[in-house]
C-alpha cells in the first residue's frame, strides 16, 4: 500500500497533467457539420464555438428555420466531438484511472 507522500506525489502529477490537458484542449479544434456539410462549426477541444461556415446555397431559399436547425445541429455535433476528444485525452492523462469527478470543460 502506497504511503501518504506517494499518494500526494501522484495527485500532484495528475493535477499537472490535467492542467496541461486543459491547455491542449483550448488549442485543439473539432469540426461539426450538418446538412451534408452545408453548415460547419469549428469549436475548440472544450466545445467553445470558434467559427461558423454556411454554404451560400443554404441561404438561397431564405428558409430561416431550416438554417437555424442546421446551425444548431452543427453546434451540437462540434460539442459532441469536443466532449469525445476531452474523454480520450483525459483517459490518456490519467492512465485510464477512473476519476470520481467530472472536470469542467
Amino acid at each position: 500500500m502506497p504511503d501518504f507522500s506517494q499518494l500526494l506525489q501522484l495527485g500532484q502529477q495528475v493535477q499537472g497533467k490535467l492542467s496541461q490537458l486543459q491547455t491542449e484542449l483550448t488549442q485543439a479544434t473539432v469540426t461539426g457539420s450538418a446538412g451534408g456539410g452545408m453548415v460547419k462549426v469549428v469549436a475548440d477541444g472544450r466545445g467553445h464555438v470558434r467559427s461558423v461556415k454556411i454554404e451560400p446555397d443554404v441561404v438561397k431559399d431564405a428558409d430561416v428555420e431550416m438554417l437555424e436547425d442546421l446551425v444548431l445541429a452543427a453546434v451540437a455535433d462540434a460539442q459532441r466531438r469536443a466532449a469525445e476528444l476531452y474523454r480520450e485525452e483525459l483517459k490518456k492523462a490519467t492512465g485510464g484511472l477512473p476519476l470520481p469527478f467530472q472536470l469542467p470543460l
